[in-house]
């Protein structure tokens, strides 16, 4: 065969090193202004729970009406300074004096305070501050302040929901150091461990960052234009979530790029062949995963509404790097992106053994597992089920409820240890009181309701200026009114973010409303009870969207209905085990108190839409081989051929989500563990023997309706998918297709 260089010339100059170079320069270009974006995400990125809330949530309604009785839209920071014995009245005198010095910093405010505590052991400062300015280095001013001020021998802490918000925002830091890091690091030495070569690891790495920085420009203009709201979290998923499809996405066309290359010497001539192979399921894969995404669009939490086109638009771009700059890599690249093991040309007579069963040419682990797969195909699939099932038992134990925002955070934090000082000297919900919105003629009644409420310590109406009315001989003040409603402040004897605060809460609007049908109640322990509640309504509305979608694109794609139907089944059982077992991990070694109410639903919408990738992965080619072969040998066929890359990439996506674990937050350690295991799962039991035995014991059946269902046609009549050197000639493109 000497035909490399007369094949070469044939080869327009355009697509050997025109468009590659052009390509590559655009994705340049791309990763030149992304690149930059990300350092500027904080600009247009918010982690105020009371935001994502949606608009028919009562604490929502509740948020409204109060901002009209502030002149500003401010966070209150609750100072709490504890000495071990009582204050003597001159250190008290000392501590009233910090209130001016408070006062003068440049995040403050009117402060509120000294408060002693009964014991007489702690007091409380409440500091106003501003939620549009940078919430976290105001709370740092407070804290440095009070740790250069306070007498010596009193611990000083910022607590309240201007200081959890602010240790909130410092343990999401890590997204734009650390956690990129820990991510390209476990997905590069994975890619050295499977390819033994170092251009091409790089080059996948290249097509995963650069992608990224095309997602994180799209995301960074819809968030400017407001078309979506960003936090932390979804930062965080979007920048692993890119990473990890981005990478799966290559090393499919990686796989067969290199499948190619043994088939010809021209390096353009294989970039197309496995462009043409792999086009279809990596379009089909990323497509499912958008629709997937994009279907939170009907969750009633904006967190969720946020989270979705974020994630579809990282999906998007990891597509488009996928279809376009890595094939342009590897054309200026060629066999050169393999080196030192290079792979070698086939001759002809050996490229496409004529299978009987299916295992003709494969060896090592994959011809082990089809072998089993064959042989026992109807216990291999039982078995399988049989440990989903029993893994899925560990469902009942998933305590979803939510959690406290004191236990959000996983490090230590000095919010967090100021409300545990809070509740050992004040009422507990101090700073983070229960709002009230009544009927100006309805307010003394509800005032008197609010007061006898089970949980409340203390209730007072706000007069104008946002002084209390307490009700203390000689004070006159009426209360403040707008639009005919009046605000009540209500101290709960709980922690703001515990459950016995939500009881309180909910206890309090079935009261108030006995009273006046209108009434409101909101505050930081309402905001967090609705999320928590609309969190689990989305769970039961979302997830059945998501299983239709993707049921209709694997029809579509597969062309069968049987095979669709045995795969989301199989993808959903593999969702089970993965939270069961999720749950006896939390709750038994891990020892956490429960589990934020959107994890179930961010797992259901990640593993699954990603297990049926490896499905999609799978299934597309076993369909191609069972059009050659027959439906037996073709399924044993693909299992033989993508063993070795779908396995790879799971491994890859389950790393990737695995470094998000370096955040310290619960909510996205849990996402972390739940997304990797249940990755793992699926790629190496779900994928690799229940639904390779099922298809298998299943036979012809598994295509119906489509014609590769009709057991008399299913004769494995070999049709040829391309001539060895493709004459790329434009006279004479395409010759020898079916």
């Amino acid at each position: 065969m000497k035909s490399s260089p007369q094949h070469s010339a044939r080869v327009p100059f355009w697509l050997r090193w025109l468009l590659p170079v052009l390509l590559v320069l655009t994705w340049l270009a791309i990763a030149g202004v992304g690149g930059p974006t990300f350092g500027r995400l904080d600009e247009v990125s918010s982690n105020d729970q009371a935001s994502f809330l949606p608009a028919s949530a009562e604490a929502t309604a509740a948020q409204d009406w109060q901002a009209k009785f502030r002149d500003s839209d401010q966070v209150p920071a609750v100072i709490v300074i504890e000495n071990r014995d009582a204050i003597s009245p001159a250190a008290l005198g000392e501590l009233a004096s910090l209130k001016t010095g408070l006062e003068g910093l440049e995040s403050g405010s009117a402060v509120i305070g000294p408060i002693p505590s009964e014991d007489g052991k702690a007091v409380q400062f409440i500091v106003p501050i501003g939620s549009t300015g940078e919430l976290k280095e105001s709370v740092q001013e407070l804290r440095d302040f009070l740790a250069d001020s306070a007498p010596e021998g009193m611990q000083t802490f910022v607590t309240g929901p201007a200081g959890l918000t602010a240790d909130l925002v410092g343990a999401f830091a890590g997204i734009d150091g650390i956690l990129l890091l820990v991510a390209l690091g476990a997905v590069f030495l994975i890619l050295l461990i499977v390819y033994r070569s170092l251009l091409l690891p790089l080059a996948v790495l290249l097509t995963s960052v650069f992608a990224l920085c095309a997602a994180i420009l799209l995301v960074f203009g819809m968030a400017k234009l407001g078309w979506i709201q960003l936090s932390g979290q979804s930062q965080g998923i979007l920048s692993i979530l890119v990473i990890g499809a981005a990478t799966d996405y290559a090393l499919l066309y990686v796989a067969r790029f290199r499948e190619a290359l043994t088939h010809t010497r021209n390096r353009t001539a294989a970039v197309l062949t496995a462009w043409k192979a792999s086009f279809e399921p990596i379009l089909a894969s990323g497509a499912t995963v958008i629709i997937a995404l994009l279907c939170l669009l009907f969750s009633d939490l904006n967190s969720n509404k946020a989270l979705g086109p974020v994630a579809a638009a990282g999906i998007l771009c990891s597509l488009f790097a996928a279809l376009t700059l890595l094939p342009a890599l590897m054309a200026l690249l060629g066999r050169a992106a393999f080196w030192p093991f290079r792979p070698k040309l086939v001759p002809a007579g050996e490229r496409e053994p004529e299978l009987v069963t299916g295992l003709e040419g494969q060896k090592g682990i994959w011809r082990a597992t089809g072998s089993l797969v064959s042989r026992r195909p109807r216990t291999v699939w039982v078995a399988s089920v049989l440990l989903l099932v029993v893994a899925s038992a560990g469902v009942l134990q998933l305590k979803a409820n939510g959690v406290p925002q004191t236990d959000v955070i996983l490090t230590a934090s000095n919010a967090v240890d100021g409300q545990d000082a809070l509740a050992r000297h004040f009422d507990a919900g101090s700073g983070s009181p229960a709002v009230v919105i009544a009927d100006e003629s309805k307010a003394d009644e509800v005032l008197v309701k609010v007061k006898a409420a089970d949980g409340v310590g203390d209730a007072y109406l706000l007069a104008e200026g946002g002084v209390p009315i307490t009700g203390a001989p000689g004070t006159t003040s009426a209360p403040d009114v707008h639009d005919g409603k009046v605000l009540i402040n209500a101290t709960l004897n709980y922690a703001a973010d515990s459950s016995e605060a939500e009881d309180s809460v909910k206890a309090l609007r079935q009261d108030v409303k006995t009273v006046d049908a209108g009434a409101l109640v909101g505050g930081v322990t309402a905001t967090a009870l609705d999320t928590n509640i609309t969190a689990q309504r989305d769970l039961v509305i979302i997830i059945p969207i998501v299983l239709v979608v993707i049921l209709f694109i694997l029809m579509l794609l597969l062309r069968s209905v049987v095979a669709p139907v045995l795969l989301v089944l199989s993808v959903v059982l593999s969702y089970g085990a993965a939270m069961g077992v999720s749950a006896v991990v939390f709750n038994s070694l891990l020892g956490f108190p429960g589990a934020d109410a959107t994890v179930p639903l961010f797992g259901f919408v990640f593993l699954v839409a990603l297990g049926v990738d490896y499905n999609i992965f799978l299934m597309s080619r076993v369909r191609e081989e069972s059009l050659k072969h027959g439906t037996r040998p073709g399924i044993l066929r693909g299992l033989g051929v993508t063993g070795g890359v779908i396995t790879s990439a799971g491994v890859v996506l389950a790393a990737t989500f695995a470094a998000l674990g370096v955040i310290p937050i619960m909510f996205l350690v849990q996402l972390a563990f739940i997304v990797a295991f249940g990755v793992l799962l699926d790629t190496v039991l779900v994928r690799s023997l229940l639904v390779p035995a099922l298809a298998y014991d299943i036979g012809p059946s598994i295509w119906w309706p489509g014609k590769l269902g009709r057991p008399e046609l299913d004769v494995g009549v070999r049709r040829d998918v391309g001539p060895v050197e493709p004459d790329l000639h434009p006279a004479s493109e395409g010759a020898g297709r079916r």
